[in-house]
């Protein structure tokens, strides 16, 4: 049986044997496996052992649990028999974030339920999904001709939703286990429905929680307003200045190291549709209210241009509110940064504009919180010529090459313990996904879809990297 034969027999009993596959998904969406603090965490543990079993099922015989001593565990499995050929290593997660409002779920979310061709529940696109699918093409192959054209080793973390707190530490502790020449990160979004997706940057986060403080305590806002300096209000100021009239930072210095784009990166943004009424759709806009970030095309500003927001602003409450003049008042404030901007430099231009623009002499306390590094990969060469030709074989049609606004620090913790290997981010969810909110979902026709391009991939890497 030639490869070519191989590849086509996996394609087939994937599609005779996917509605079990699904099923596997659905069981594993049951298993409501939090990893935030103050969750109980057996289900973490349940969830990965159902992961073993399914790993296991698909025809792998190396299955392990693995575990740091602390945290929650992992899922590793490997199937290395392809002498000479190159090696795979496969990512996704098992840990979900909590449900949120309950309340608007429509349906229980740890019940997975179909409707419209989606299926509905927490973690069905982040990130089970994506786990199934890797045991669904490994499956394929071994059901249906015994091996696989490329050896392929699987990671199933843990501790995702949380930062990947112990992925390092699982890396350096198994480092020769993990091994591999391409990692593929399941944990990504399309850029549309039925459009085949590589996210080829992510941006950093630098994060600072500052309080402002006028007061040793609050006070009756008619019996001393006038002459006492409003908390609140300086620190609106404070917010105010970080960006001018079209949304864009204005802190000094911190643009000036902002890559710009290359001709083809250029060509490949201006190549990707835009409709304004799909835009406010799925962001959620409101139909008044502009998109800022002045000229420029809004995948440009959303991946490869810094950008700021405030996550939470705190004085008193609308509960508690009263007729008082705060004594302090607090914000979170997030800076996403793109390439070259060091998250360090970052911190230290993000700190000392809000330093600078303190009025009134009031008491300012800037907090950091640990920041996340940017990410961006060359999308060249045989790795990537590889998944664009599996993608379009599994889909139809040609995929697309995005950014992503959001951060995913674990990307370059994996790939700098593994050498600096070429990474695949392949995508499972689309923008009608919810993921992280409620009603979360997957386009299940789109999961079969990236199921096959999984195996594809396998031949393509085969056929491009073998010597």
């Amino acid at each position: 049986m030639t490869t070519n034969d191989r590849t086509a027999a996996a394609i087939a009993h994937f599609n005779s044997a996917s509605s079990r596959h699904l099923n596997d998904l659905k069981d594993l969406v049951r298993i409501p496996s939090i990893s935030f603090p103050g969750f109980d965490p057996s289900p973490v543990r349940k969830s990965a052992e159902l992961v073993s079993r399914i790993l296991s099922s698909s025809g792998l015989a190396d299955v392990r649990i693995l575990e740091t001593g602390e945290g929650h565990p992992a899922v590793f499995a490997q199937w290395v028999q392809a002498l000479g050929k190159p090696t795979i290593l496969l990512y996704a997660h098992h840990d979900v974030q909590p449900t949120g409002r309950e309340e608007l779920w429509a349906s229980p979310p740890f019940e997975p339920m179909e409707r419209g061709g989606r299926l509905f529940g927490r973690g069905t696109a982040d990130d089970k999904a994506g786990a199934v699918m890797h045991a669904a093409a490994v499956c394929s192959y071994l059901a249906s001709s015994g091996r696989l054209p490329v050896n392929v080793k699987i990671l199933i973390e843990g501790e995702e939703e949380i930062g990947s707190t112990n992925l390092y530490k699982l890396l350096e502790q198994h480092r020769e286990l993990f091994a591999a020449d391409v990692v593929l990160i399941a944990d990504s979004e399309h850029f549309d429905s039925n459009i085949p997706t590589l996210t080829a940057s992510l941006r950093g986060i630098v994060t600072v929680n500052v309080e402002v403080r006028s007061l040793t305590s609050s006070v009756h806002s008619g019996t001393w307003g006038g002459p006492l300096p409003d908390p609140v209000i300086a620190l609106a100021k404070m917010l105010a200045s970080l960006v001018d009239e079209q949304g864009q930072i204005a802190i000094p210095g911190l643009m000036d190291k902002v890559r710009p784009l290359s001709s083809l990166e250029k060509t490949e943004l201006d190549a990707l549709p835009f409709q304004e009424s799909v835009y406010r759709k799925q962001s959620g806009l409101l139909g008044k209210t502009y998109i800022m970030g002045g000229k420029g095309s809004v995948y440009e500003k959303m991946w490869n241009r810094p950008s700021i927001a405030v996550n939470a602003i705190e004085a008193s409450s609308r509960k508690q509110a009263a007729n008082i003049i705060n004594d302090t008042a607090w914000a979170r404030v997030g800076i996403r940064i793109v390439p070259d901007l060091d998250p360090q430099e970052t911190l230290d231009l993000l700190t000392s504009h809000l330093r600078a623009h303190a009025p009134w002499g009031v008491e300012v306390t800037i907090e950091p919180e640990s920041p996340s590094h940017w990410w961006k990969t060359d999308t060249r060469g045989v790795v990537f010529e590889a998944a664009r030709a599996a993608l379009e074989k599994g889909y139809g049609r040609k995929p697309v090459i995005v950014g992503a606004g959001g951060s995913i620090p674990f990307v370059k913790t994996i790939t700098e313990a593994l050498g600096n290997v070429p990474a695949l981010l392949f995508s499972v969810g689309d923008p009608y996904s919810a993921a992280h909110s409620e009603n979360e979902s997957l386009l299940i026709k789109d999961w079969e879809r990236a199921c096959r391009s999984i195996i594809h991939l396998f031949h393509e890497l085969d056929a491009r990297m073998t010597s």
